[in-house]
């Protein structure tokens, strides 16, 4: 009994400490593409007319 809590208690100790490298890994890679998003420049997008003019006037 005593080794399964030791395994346990080693196994969510390992898994707290992964979890916090991973949050707090994320917070630098927010801070990084927010900061490359408001540098790149907007690009316009144009609609695609491939629909019939007969069409147009039906709808």
């Amino acid at each position: 009994m005593t080794t399964f809590f030791t395994i346990l208690f080693i196994i969510l100790g390992v898994n707290l400490v992964m979890m916090f490298f991973n949050l707090s890994g994320t917070n630098q890679k927010a801070k990084k593409s927010s900061s490359s998003v408001s540098d790149a420049t907007i690009s316009k997008i144009h609609p695609i007319d491939l629909i019939s003019s007969k069409y147009k006037k039906a709808v």
